[in-house]
């Protein structure tokens, strides 16, 4: 199995949507009642924060990534 890069944004997205699916659920068995709209707005937030961290993550990516490339000692000819 090939390993993939992680990526937080993802994560942050996919947590979002098992907690408003949960909510969700919850509500609908009766178990627990959603205050109001927070559910109806909690998966915008998530979606928000997904794309600030995956940015985040972008920018970061590419200065580690531009710090690697540059010979560690310089050559001589």
């Amino acid at each position: 199995m090939m390993r993939h890069p992680f990526e937080p944004a993802r994560l942050i997205s996919g947590i979002a949507a098992l907690a408003v699916g949960t909510g969700y659920g919850l509500d609908a068995l009766g178990v627990w009642h959603a205050p109001g709209p927070w559910l109806f707005f909690a998966l915008p937030a998530g979606l928000v924060l997904s794309g600030i961290t995956a940015a985040i993550w972008a920018t970061a990516r590419r200065h580690h990534a531009d710090r690697t490339d540059e010979p560690a000692i310089p050559q001589r000819s």
